[in-house]
């Protein structure tokens, strides 16, 4: 009776202790997860911010004095057609002149006895042809048109904006692949350790002739659940603190898209499971070909 009752409470210990060493393994991973999760939202969240300014340049198409109403309206609708165009805003000679009166508090029709502006349009380009050699060929293609006097944009601002984007994103993906690297590592360290205090049951079954399968079987199965957990765990608190962040600025939610959160949380998802799936296994697979005396 007393043997059978230290027996029961050692199996409680080592079930407690089973539990315990699970719930710090959910703690750690989570935060792992966290710092990737929110590293993988800001890249997503990047593109959206570059392809918002993106849009906002604008190529001005300034058309020969003497165009007529008409065939401005029939190169615009030619140009609404041509794959490379987002938006495209069509200034007439009266609204032209009035902006400029509104601007400038001068009618220059009162000293030039003329209105001096030509038709113009202003168009956005879609994100995907704004760098500066797209720019450079969708203005050759403009100026063939007998139509056009002149294209204008701003091509240092051009330059500057590609140039700027191309290092942020190089310095996002540096920082995620540290991450992952330092990610790999603790998170393998932890699973390491929770596998090693099992090394000495691990190795007993490995004597009665249980097979690597079967001893695997529940320490993949505990991996399973806390990447799970983990990956869970992290995309609440992302999730959560973009939306706490939004009541106090509305403006993030433009940034902070549901895809981009929907995506984000996939792949923590993902990389929680095979993050501790994958350490599992390689520190079970180790603690099994150890011999005895290796154990101590």
């Amino acid at each position: 009776m007393e043997r059978g009752s230290k027996v029961r409470k050692r199996r409680r210990r080592n079930k407690m202790a089973w539990r315990v060493q699970a719930v710090i393994s959910t703690i750690s991973v989570s935060l792992l997860l966290i710092l990737m999760g929110l590293v993988i939202l800001f890249s997503l969240t990047a593109r959206v911010v570059a392809d918002s300014v993106k849009e906002n340049l604008t190529v001005t198409v300034v058309l020969n004095d003497d165009v007529q109403t008409q065939q401005a309206v029939h190169l615009l609708d030619s140009l609404n057609g041509m794959r490379y165009v987002g938006s495209i805003d069509y200034i007439s000679r009266e609204q032209a002149l009035q902006e400029q009166i509104d601007n400038m508090g001068l009618d220059p029709t009162e000293f030039l006895g003329a209105n001096p502006f030509s038709i113009s349009m202003e168009m956005h380009v879609k994100p995907e042809f704004s760098s500066a050699d797209s720019l450079q060929w969708i203005s050759r293609d403009l100026k063939m048109s007998n139509l056009v006097a002149d294209v204008m944009y701003q091509k240092d601002l051009v330059e500057s904006l590609n140039t700027n984007l191309h290092r942020a994103s190089l310095l996002l993906l540096a920082v995620a692949l540290l991450l992952v690297i330092i990610s790999l590592s603790l998170i393998n360290n932890t699973v390491r350790l929770s596998v090693f205090n099992h090394r000495f049951v691990i190795h007993t079954m490995k004597l009665v002739g249980a097979k690597w399968s079967f001893i695997r079987r529940p320490f993949m199965t505990r991996a399973f659940w806390i990447g799970i957990f983990s990956a869970l765990i992290a995309d609440a608190v992302i999730i959560g603190g973009i939306c706490w962040a939004s009541r106090y600025d509305g403006s993030l939610l433009n940034y902070f898209t549901q895809e981009n959160m929907l995506v984000t949380g996939i792949a923590v998802l993902v990389i929680g499971l095979l993050l501790t799936i994958l350490c599992t296994y390689f520190s079970v697979t180790h603690c099994l070909k150890m011999r005895g005396s290796e154990l101590y």
